[in-house]
């Protein structure tokens, strides 16, 4: 296999982040796809009603060493045991997912960009920058349909602690970004910037 590339996508919560992994992968089909959220830490006594209990939105959240080691071993051309989240109940699940190298990793998540042995893993380093207000209702509607939560629950851990560990961690980190993103997947500009520069790129792989 030839030199493997990786290519980190950041942004805050329901920024676009998935979306410009998708019409990434209308260009290039070959490449392995890495969610950071697979590698949160546990934390069963979470619920509704003490939601802010465990900061999922602090750097501490995640498990970074392992991460930051799956991604040299996939940058090496070796496959992975990928782990597997639970978000309904707040655990890793026993069962881990076989990821198999490929000549294109993409990582997407909250903090691809924060950890500095990570950053230097990245050949092309993505921001999707979307207005808060459009973030927080796409996170609503996704939390209450997919992971069981209440509208109270997602407003008071949005307000609490998502917002200022947005502020803190991961707006900070836009100034390593190699192309920002505005609207994520919706601007058909940046698109225009990017997809040929990942065609590119698959090719040269």
């Amino acid at each position: 296999m030839k030199e493997v590339k990786i290519i980190g996508i950041t942004g805050g919560s329901g920024s676009g982040k998935s979306t410009i992994v998708r019409k990434i992968s209308e260009v290039c089909s070959d490449f392995v796809f890495i969610a950071q959220d697979s590698y949160y830490h546990s934390a069963e006594f979470i619920s509704n009603e003490n939601i802010t209990a465990f900061n999922f939105d602090h750097p501490d959240a995640f498990d970074t060493e392992l991460l930051y080691q799956h991604l040299l071993m996939l940058k090496d051309g070796r496959s992975i045991d990928m782990p597997q989240y639970d978000f309904v109940h707040h655990r890793r699940k026993e069962e881990t997912v076989r990821v198999a190298a490929r000549p294109l990793v993409i990582i997407e998540g909250l903090m691809v960009l924060y950890d500095k042995r990570i950053r230097e893993l990245l050949d092309l380093k993505l921001y999707v920058d979307t207005p808060d207000d459009i973030r927080f209702i796409r996170r609503l509607r996704r939390d209450i349909s997919e992971r069981g939560r209440t509208a109270e629950s997602v407003i008071t851990q949005y307000l609490e602690v998502v917002r200022p560990g947005h502020y803190n961690f991961i707006e900070p980190t836009k100034a390593y970004a190699d192309l920002i993103i505005p609207e994520g997947g919706y601007n058909e500009n940046a698109l225009q910037v990017l997809i040929p520069f990942v065609r590119e790129l698959s090719m040269d792989l």
